[in-house]
């Protein structure tokens, strides 16, 4: 069975969804897994716990409290009206939203776990030279943590991919708009159209199966190659 315009319309605004979030959440969450690496402060674990909520709070309560918020009535929907950029309930811009809140912690917690296996005398040495913060972060820390980017990165983009709940909270089920492809398999399911949900659910099945392969080797402890 091929797939139709409707499934490459979703094949492409999740792939879409996916890439710009994942560009977000590295900005985004590469300073915050920095500061929560390397800070000593009282707040660190209320704030590791923010971050790490979505890992157990159902999607659809997340969504819930996403779509009030960004509603007419809600903060953000209000805020969002008086600078004219309209409500995002509904709109691509409100799966963005959505998406960076609930892939947090599949970006952030890696980049921090890498953060935290930094060789300090590495760090010491480049202050010695009068290498500023700035640029011992970005000459060094970033380097060392090259592995940790790449894992939260491919994380982040996979997980933003399978999501279901928050995009249909926030995102309902528009075509061309807001329709993801987990949404669409969904759909599928719900009209009896097995075959359809089948060439989509299994092609996610391979997606997801080959991301967490990739993450292994990548992962896997590399031999250390003996002096001659």
């Amino acid at each position: 069975m091929g797939i139709g315009p409707e499934a490459w319309s979703a094949i492409r605004l999740t792939a879409e969804l996916a890439a710009l979030t994942t560009l977000l959440l590295l900005a985004i969450g590469t300073p915050v897994a920095w500061w929560l690496a390397r800070t000593r402060s009282a707040a660190k674990p209320f704030a590791a716990a923010v971050v790490a909520l979505p890992l157990v709070l159902p999607p659809s309560v997340l969504g819930f409290y996403l779509l009030v918020a960004m509603g007419p009535h809600g903060p953000v929907g209000q805020l969002t009206g008086l600078l004219g950029l309209g409500r995002l309930p509904f709109t691509f811009g409100g799966l963005v939203v959505g998406s960076v809140l609930y892939s947090m912690p599949f970006v952030v917690q890696p980049l921090q776990q890498a953060f935290e296996a930094l060789d300090e005398r590495t760090l010491e040495a480049a202050a010695t030279l009068r290498a500023s913060p700035l640029d011992r972060f970005f000459t060094v820390a970033l380097p060392q943590a090259r592995g940790g980017v790449l894992t939260a990165a491919v994380l982040g983009f996979a997980h933003t991919v399978g999501e279901f709940g928050v995009v249909l909270m926030i995102g309902g089920n528009i075509p061309d708009r807001t329709r993801t492809v987990s949404v669409l398999v969904y759909d599928h399911v719900e009209a009896g159209d097995f075959a359809a949900a089948h060439a989509l659910a299994g092609g996610m099945l391979a997606f997801c199966l080959l991301v967490l392969v990739a993450l292994q080797v990548l992962n896997r402890p590399r031999r250390e190659v003996p002096a001659a």
